[in-house]
């Protein structure tokens, strides 16, 4: 009788899906994703009482204190697309949005006006502009060259001349570290303004990888770049100092080792220069200071038997001429903050305990602003403490996700609240955490453009006796007596997390109005649960966090009201590269399966990122094979059904990958189902985001 009703059951929820089928398309979520907007173009001005926004053509300066307290500043001929103010706020940069022209992930070259000088002046198709902090000077970037413009006598000067696509870049990044590093602007001005220091990459020996660009047109052409995949050769990167009244160049010792990495160039407030360094198997990170005479000193160093967590700009942060902020993981095994002397070294612990620091806000002369997972890992909260560790103060007793915009001093900060079922709540406070005002409250904007299911959170334990964290998402007239289809979504890369307490909408809500359940597991790996959790994976990407969704899969199948029969998987990039793992691994647990963009071997894809996860190749084989996708094509089972997406012009996971995958697929005799998307990036862009969002849509329905 029992197997009748749960047979019954599958049925009517067969029907309960063909019900929406014609409802809920990705575009009805697009409209609730797009009316929970935040605040465009956010800037602290330099007084630390007011603040400036973008309104459409419109530079908008507003008090904190007073929000009535609104002055147009500027207003431009053009659409904006990014503006800025030099050190004493006198003139603006501003990019024309119609001339951005995208070139990888954060690299663009755009035209420029430059007003409040003398004359307004335009930069046409140039990237990486900036004011010197003497407000005489702007440097800016064009054809991989550095060039300076004296903004008084509106004279232009290359500081370099041997820039060459495919071979010499200066002053900003190549295509490995904009990817992973996340910066492209590769020079940075002394405090008083008289000297620039800027990278110089001689990427001449990186292999040139061709993708093919289609274009609508009759004769189609390769596009070439310089892209080091994991155990090929990098950029050598070189240091260098311009005096800018002199036009001298001095070259700086960044160390006998050209194989390592060289970034993040910033002047302390001594105006002396700094940088970090970073070995090939990035274990061992240093901070370099150029002392004023000459000579160098390693002011932080900081190694790991596995890799330290890849550094950024917010890893050290000066405030003083002598003391400085480090964020790390090292230490503790979990992130926190630590007080630090040019002159001492380490001079104690700021934060500690069995939770991470997520970023360093700001510093009032007191006081450290930093937001943590002290109350929850799901969550983001602001605290303040003094530098000394004392005195911790918690200023977000409501919990949730918390974004924090810090004024220059924090005297005020606006805060972005959100958690999972609410939608964004802006404010002003203070630094006392008081709200002063409430800029924009988004959930009327939200419930009118439509509804989402809830997120329920929740944790299991898998056979390995490993704690994970999940949420579940339920139709919106679910019913436990009824068996429901169930989607897993995940990504599941080293260090990230999508199992938090924040709104967010995207193609999988369209599934639970249309009668299917979603749901999402953190595996092991993932971010902010401590070091052991994250770099367990270390050398042997893919195994365990293939493991744990498999688990989840397994579990989720145990519960009454979950149809183990149809049970799908999705993911793009990291997640397409689990997909397919799953998938191939799954035994016919899942009956879909969709991966976009997936890596399908560690091979393929760039320096940075993979070797620091998984070792060089030359010395880790079994690491970059064992889990590849690639190996296992003919475990696919007849059942699942295999939907692969990719777009041909994906700089980052190459159309490679899905193209190597369909060879062995093919060779296997699996079926499988494949869209292609002409011209488009990882990100499928620039025209077929909503489109592809959709096909997904549409193939769980069918196949799910």
């Amino acid at each position: 009788m029992l197997m009748i009703f749960r047979r019954l059951a599958a049925v009517v929820a067969v029907i309960i899906a063909a019900t929406f089928t014609t409802t809920a398309r990705y575009t009805d979520i697009l409209k609730i994703r797009r009316a929970n907007s935040g605040i465009a173009a956010l800037r602290s001005m330099a007084d630390g009482e007011h603040y400036t926004t973008l309104e459409g053509k419109k530079i908008v300066r507003t008090a904190y204190a007073d929000n009535d307290n609104r002055q147009v500043l500027y207003t431009a001929p053009f659409a904006v697309a990014d503006y800025s103010f030099s050190a004493d706020e006198s003139m603006m940069l501003l990019a024309e949005a119609v001339s951005v022209a995208p070139i990888y992930r954060h690299s663009f070259t755009a035209n420029y006006l430059l007003t409040g000088a003398t004359a307004d002046v335009t930069f046409s198709g140039v990237r990486d502009i900036t004011f010197s902090p003497d407000n005489r000077t702007l440097a800016y970037c064009k054809g991989n060259n550095l060039y300076l413009y004296a903004i008084e006598s509106r004279e232009h000067t290359a500081v370099t001349d041997d820039g060459e696509w495919n071979k010499i870049i200066n002053g900003t990044s190549d295509w490995v570290y904009e990817e992973e590093y996340g910066f492209t602007r590769a020079y940075a001005f002394s405090p008083d303004g008289a000297k620039i220091a800027y990278l110089r990459f001689d990427e001449s020996a990186v292999p040139t990888f061709e993708m093919m660009r289609f274009d609508n047109k009759l004769y189609n052409k390769a596009y070439s770049f310089k892209y080091p995949k994991a155990g090929d050769t990098n950029s050598t990167v070189e240091l260098w100092i311009y005096d800018i009244k002199s036009g001298k160049k001095s070259r700086v010792d960044v160390g006998a080792n050209s194989d390592q990495y060289i970034l993040n160039l910033c002047w302390t407030p001594a105006g002396e220069l700094t940088f970090y360094r970073v070995n090939r198997l990035q274990n061992h990170f240093e901070v370099v200071l150029q002392q004023a005479d000459g000579t160098q000193k390693v002011i932080y160093d900081e190694s790991s038997p596995r890799y330290v967590e890849r550094p950024s700009s917010a890893t050290i942060t000066f405030i003083d001429s002598d003391r400085f902020v480090v964020l790390e993981e090292t230490t503790a095994g979990w992130m926190h903050l630590y007080l630090h002397s040019i002159a001492k070294g380490r001079l104690n612990t700021i934060t500690s305990g069995r939770w991470e620091v997520t970023s360093f806000v700001g510093f009032d002369g007191k006081s450290i602003y930093y937001t943590s997972t002290e109350r929850s890992e799901l969550g983001r909260d602001l605290y303040a403490v003094k530098l000394n560790g004392k005195g911790k103060r918690l200023l977000t007793p409501e919990g949730g996700f918390n974004t924090i915009a810090p004024s220059v001093g924090m005297k005020y900060y606006i805060r972005t609240f959100t958690d999972a079922n609410t939608p964004n709540i802006i404010t002003v406070n203070n630094s006392k955490g008081v709200v002063i005002d409430t800029l924009a409250d988004r959930r009327a904007a939200v419930a009118a453009a439509g509804k989402l299911a809830r997120k329920e959170f929740r944790q299991f334990v898998t056979e390995r006796g490993d704690t994970l964290n999940y949420y579940i998402q339920f139709p919106e007239d679910y019913d436990p007596a009824q068996l429901y289809p169930v989607l897993l979504t995940q990504y599941s890369g080293p260090g990230s997390q999508s199992v938090r307490n924040r709104w967010g909408a995207d193609w999988e809500d369209a599934l639970t109005k249309r009668g299917y359940i979603v749901a999402c597991c953190d595996g092991r790996g993932t971010g902010f649960r401590g070091e052991q959790f994250k770099k367990c994976t270390y050398a042997d990407l893919g195994r365990r966090e293939y493991e744990d969704q498999l688990s989840f899969a397994r579990y989720l199948a145990t519960l009454p009201y979950i149809d183990k029969s149809r049970i799908g998987i999705y993911g793009w990039s990291y997640g397409g590269f689990m997909a397919l793992n799953c998938a191939l691994h799954g035994e016919g647990l899942f009956k879909m399966a969709i991966a976009v963009a997936p890596v399908t071997s560690w091979r393929y894809y760039d320096t940075i990122y993979t070797e620091i996860y998984n070792g060089l190749p030359q010395d880790n084989p079994r690491g970059y094979d064992d889990n590849s996708p690639l190996s296992h094509a003919e475990k696919l089972a007849d059942r699942t059904r295999l939907l692969i997406i990719h777009g041909t012009a994906d700089d980052n996971v190459h159309f490679q990958n899905s193209m190597e995958m369909c060879r062995r697929l093919n060779a296997a005799g699996k079926q499988y189902d494949m869209m292609v998307y002409p011209d488009q990036n990882h990100s499928m862009m620039p025209s077929s985001t909503t489109v592809v969002r959709q096909k997904m849509v549409d193939y769980t329905v069918e196949n799910l």
